[in-house]
Formats: C-alpha cells, structure tokens, sequence
C-alpha cells in the first residue's frame, strides 16, 4: 500500500448530534469514510479566549484512507460551527485484517 494510502482515524468534535450527523452521513456517501462513529454527551474542558470552558460535545472518529484525509477535513471544515474546530488525523498501525480490507473497500476510488 503506498504511504498516501495508508489508514488513518480522523478525530473531531461537534457541539451537537445533530450536526455531527450530517456531516458523518456526507462524509460515508461520498465514499471519504468506510464508518464515522459518534459518541454523545462527552466533556471537554478548555481555555478559549483567557477564560476556562466546560462543554459537552459530540466526538466523531472518521475512519479513512490518509489519500481521503484534506478533503475529510476540508469537509468538517466546511460544515462546522466551530472558529476553530479540533481536527486531528491518526495514523492505523494494524488491526483485523478482514476489517482493514472492508476499509480499503468502502474508501476505494470507483
């Protein structure tokens, strides 16, 4: 596999379900995600502006092809409420190996 075809995690958050929904489901369609998985009603504490804040967010993890990896981000980018929303992309060491071919799969390039 070459290197810009690597796997890899994209690591998000949104302020709300709702949100981060619709960006998962376009992100899938458009075959820039084998699977987002949304995880509600996390606690995220943080300095923002001099002042210390305590949100509850919504943590979207993206998986994807590190080749797919700026348009995922450009897309959160686009869709987001945030000034400066956390985008993080996580390199894939290993895993099952059936489930990482499903990967390569669902984010192949028709």
């Amino acid at each position: 596999m070459e290197q810009n075809d690597k796997l890899v995690l994209v690591y998000t958050t949104f302020p709300a379900i709702e949100a981060a929904t619709a960006t998962g489901e376009k992100l899938v369609k458009r075959r820039l995600a084998a699977c987002v998985n949304m995880i509600p009603n996390m606690t995220s504490i943080y300095e923002w502006d001099g002042q210390l804040q305590r949100d509850s967010e919504v943590v979207m993890i993206v998986k994807t092809r590190s080749s797919h990896a700026a348009a995922v981000t450009a897309a959160i980018k686009a869709d987001h409420t945030y000034d400066t929303p956390a985008v993080l992309v996580l390199p894939v060491d290993g895993g099952s190996e059936p489930y990482l071919a499903w990967l390569r799969a669902q984010t192949a390039v028709i």
